[in-house]
């Protein structure tokens, strides 16, 4: 049965209600005049905007919908892929993850090649163009079993092993994988760009707060902003098409994920390689230490996708993940939202298990119901595939380009997906 969209929700309700004058402050509707008009704002002003009154928050979404038509139009993409995580193995510990697990949890260490090959094809015979590799951060430092695993398939690190499995993928079915291996050396990134399309990172968040004792990220090296931000760097000195977000709901500030969204804009600024953003809710899971914590509800995850539009600008490309605000996703497209991310007709997100993936036909159907048209895209968006830029190797480019039509989106388009 399809499933039904925004029933008895009051987002819904509060975006639809009648806006008297007295909704908005008057230094509130000066800022998001000047956002509208495509004028940049500070860093205050914007914390300014997180801070105000939810009465406000039907107008924020406005200024960051009519920025999002500037820039996007009506449409919205989505990233048809599968989901291969190579290892769940992890030198780091966060507060909220179930995807880490320990070696006496799994049977082996990492996928074997016939694995990653058999979840590849299958995608591919599925329409799939996208093969999203997640895997856990430098296992191999940490676990004996992880380093001897390696070894005795002659490889030194993770990394080595997932650019193979990257080449094989392509190789043998071409789809175009899109790597996540954590933080990355000038040398990695620059391998890992001869196999994939693309790359991704998130940022989470800046706050020292975080990784400090009983913070989320206090037993997680990786997670350091300054280690972060490095890997963001050299993925646009290096001309890497990159994902990177925020997460949100972890127990940083509203300033502070402001001050986040500022980081990748700065430098998105310098080396214009920030093909995404994702704004990501936390979702409590059982057996961890923040299970009790409170996740962000709908009008939180509206206003930080607004204030995200209305810092990034209007060429930026903004996702949210459906499946983690079932009932409720939709009406993020009127938040200046123009991406769904990977979903995937396969394989679950083993990142977060509990959420499924929604039907590709309820994607749709949710989707044009709000007045927008859902595009299937490659992982890597059009405006990164255009001759001259210098974003792809060679060694993809051309698969990249047999699965683009014209507008550089998936061929066949929605169609090859969804039976209207």
């Amino acid at each position: 049965m399809a499933r039904r969209f925004l029933a008895d929700t009051g987002l819904a309700a509060l975006l639809t209600q009648a806006e008297s004058s007295s909704d908005v402050a008057p230094e509130v509707r000066v800022l998001l005049s000047k956002a509208s008009e495509g004028d940049g704002l500070a860093r205050e002003e914007a914390h300014l905007l997180m801070r105000a009154p939810v009465r406000a928050l039907p107008a924020i979404c406005r200024a960051a919908a009519s920025l999002r038509d500037r820039g996007k139009g009506k449409r919205a993409s989505f990233s048809p892929k599968v989901f291969i995580p190579l290892t769940r193995l992890c030198r780091d510990t966060c507060g909220y993850c179930t995807f880490r697990q320990e070696p006496s949890q799994l049977p082996k260490p990492y996928m074997t090649p016939e694995e990653v090959l058999g979840v590849a094809r299958a995608g591919a015979r599925l329409g799939c163009t996208e093969a999203l590799f997640t895997l856990g951060e430098r296992p191999e430092q940490r676990y004996p079993e992880a380093q001897q695993w390696l070894q005795h398939r002659g490889y030194r690190t993770t990394i080595e092993y997932l650019r193979d499995m990257g080449s094989l993928v392509l190789r043998e079915t071409g789809l175009l994988p899109h790597v996540n291996p954590g933080t990355m050396s000038r040398h990695e990134m620059e391998s890992l760009r001869e196999v994939s399309v693309s790359m991704g990172l998130m940022l989470e968040n800046l706050s020292p707060r975080l990784y400090a004792p009983g913070g989320p990220h206090e037993h997680a090296p990786s997670k350091r902003p300054t280690v972060r931000l490095k890997t963001l760097e050299l993925a646009g000195q290096l001309r890497v098409p990159f994902t990177t977000g925020i997460l949100i709901g972890i127990g940083e500030t509203p300033e502070e994920r402001v001050d986040s969204l500022f980081a990748i804009r700065d430098l998105h600024a310098e080396y214009g390689h920030v093909q995404e953003v994702i704004v990501q809710n936390f979702r409590a899971k059982p057996d961890t230490p923040m299970a009790g914590c409170s996740e962000p509800d709908g009008v939180d995850m509206m206003r930080t996708l607004a204030i995200t539009r209305i810092v990034l600008g209007p060429a930026m490309n903004i996702q949210a993940p459906p499946n983690l605000t079932p009932s409720e996703f939709p009406l993020f497209l009127h938040a200046g939202l123009n991406d769904w991310g990977g979903v995937s007709p396969l394989t679950p997100d083993f990142v977060n298990p509990e959420a499924p993936w929604p039907h590709l036909a309820d994607l749709e159907r949710g989707t044009r119901g709000q007045g927008f048209e859902l595009v299937p895209r490659l992982p890597i968006y059009p405006e990164y595939l255009e001759p001259g830029r210098g974003f792809v190797d060679p060694s993809v480019a051309e698969r990249a380009a047999e699965l683009a039509g014209v507008d550089g989106y998936v061929a066949g388009g929605i169609a090859r997906y969804v039976t209207k």
